[in-house]
């Protein structure tokens, strides 16, 4: 098996429904990849809530008093077990995001794309099983953070690597890539979430480990169909060293720019694996009559409408610009981020309607599901759009660098989700969900006010 091939470069790649066939290989890599993280993502904070931080387990968690105190100290006062719980929610999906950057680094300048993403894979594999194991459960998240660095960064800008620069297919593309991350996490829910909620919370981790070890195995399987590395093509044509000039830089700024205004954005979207599930496990009638028969929807199983509706949208979505694009009234990049940042904090109005119409006992379950519509709409409106976007205006040399530093969005955003659902507790619902639909709604506008200054830098 070549490691750092470049039959992709030498000749035109072999394709499959009018894409490069390396597509399928990265659609099928992160589908498994991305399986495993919202397995586990799906358990998180139902796992910690629930059963590890209760009396009689927490005790075995090696290095959790310490945690705690950190916490405590941190933010001035006694936690209790629904707080910690949300601040290490937040914690691990902030530190997950952040260390894109650095797995990108060691890709431009060391590894190159393919040896880290294996090494990624494996890493992650890893610390999934460590989840096994209740006392190593801090060691279990340390060892996934490090192997999402590693593989995330990299197995994205290796989408925007089969396309020749101007080829127009680049965005339908990770259109396409973007449908197999949530067909993985519309999957992992429902085989990881049941397994952990009814077999055993680490049958659960189990099932992620393995999801994992099938996308390491299925990328392998790929490599002859995949690009060259950026780093073993900026050595070929000796410009690995080479200094970026003004133009590169702006448009680096640029990017910096939208990544600064998303945080919010991913603040309020990671929401659904805190205090959406905890609305969903607790204060959610979630009863349905089937047959004559009634049953009960498995709380986690609300984690898969998102990637569910993702598949379900994303081709309409694809349509309406194409149709846009033909009449020449498609919005900007900058301008669909700021329309689905607003339909965020629209998710968010539904859901402060929810409590006051039916209140905080049993509110029905369709509540959750109109909400996943609006909060779905606005991922399509920014996340696909923003991956395209650096792979187009990043300077090769350092485009994974550039791809972390996209992903550091939601490393912050991630933070601000566990700070922000700390208070799920603490405030009247309604304010609650009217409080995040305010800072969507705001940041909204800032995003839309930025459209025309960074036009010129984002080549639109």
């Amino acid at each position: 098996m070549t490691v750092l091939g470049n039959s992709v470069d030498q000749a035109k790649p072999a394709e499959l429904f009018g894409h490069p066939r390396g597509l399928s290989v990265l659609f099928m890599t992160e589908m498994w990849e991305r399986f495993s993280y919202y397995g586990m993502r799906a358990l998180l904070i139902l796992y910690m809530v629930n059963y590890l931080f209760l009396p009689g387990q927490l005790e075995q968690v090696i290095g959790y008093q310490t945690v705690k105190s950190g916490l405590e100290w941190l933010y001035g006062g006694a936690r209790n077990t629904q707080q910690i719980s949300s601040d290490i929610y937040g914690y691990y999906i902030g530190l997950v995001w952040f260390t894109p950057i650095l797995g990108g680094l060691v890709a431009d300048r060391l590894l190159g794309q393919r040896r880290t993403v294996y090494l990624g894979g494996i890493i992650m594999a890893c610390g999934e099983f460590l989840l096994m194991d209740n006392s190593l459960f801090f060691f279990g998240l340390l060892t996934l953070i490090i192997g999402n660095g590693a593989f995330k960064p990299n197995i994205s800008t290796q989408v925007g690597g089969l396309y020749a620069p101007g080829d127009t297919r680049r965005d339908r593309a990770y259109s396409v890539f973007y449908v197999g991350v949530n067909v993985g996490a519309a999957l992992a829910p429902l085989v990881c979430g049941t397994l952990g909620e009814e077999v055993g919370w680490h049958y659960g981790y189990l099932s992620a480990g393995i999801g994992m070890l099938i996308g390491v195995v299925t990328y392998a399987f790929g490599q002859r169909h995949l690009p060259m590395d950026e780093l073993t093509r900026a050595r070929k044509n000796k410009t690995a060293h080479q200094k970026l000039d003004g133009d590169e830089w702006r448009r680096i700024a640029a990017l910096l720019v939208l990544t600064a205004l998303n945080i919010i954005f991913w603040g309020a979207y990671e929401q659904q694996g805190d205090s959406i599930a905890l609305w969903a496990d607790q204060n959610t009638d979630r009863t349905v009559a089937l047959f004559g028969y009634a049953a009960e929807i498995p709380t986690t199983w609300f984690q898969s409408i998102n990637p569910i509706f993702i598949f379900t949208f994303t081709p309409i979505i694809v349509w309406w610009w194409a149709r846009q694009s033909r009449k020449g009234t498609e919005p900007s990049t900058v301008t669909k981020m700021a329309m689905g940042v607003a339909m965020v904090g629209v998710a968010n109005l539904l859901m402060a309607a929810a409590v006051v119409i039916e209140g905080t006992e049993h509110s029905s379950w369709l509540w959750l599901v109109l909400y996943f519509v609006f909060l779905t709409l606005g991922e399509l409106y920014v996340s696909p759009v923003g991956l395209s976007l650096v792979s187009k205006v990043a300077p090769a040399r350092v485009v994974s660098l550039m791809m972390g530093l996209w992903f550091l969005q939601m490393t912050l955003g991630g933070f601000l989700a566990g700070y922000l659902g700390s208070f799920w507790e603490l405030m009247p619902k309604v304010d609650f969900f009217l409080m995040i639909a305010a800072l969507t709604l705001a940041v909204a506008v800032a995003i839309w006010a930025f459209n025309k200054p960074l036009k010129p830098y984002l080549g639109e």
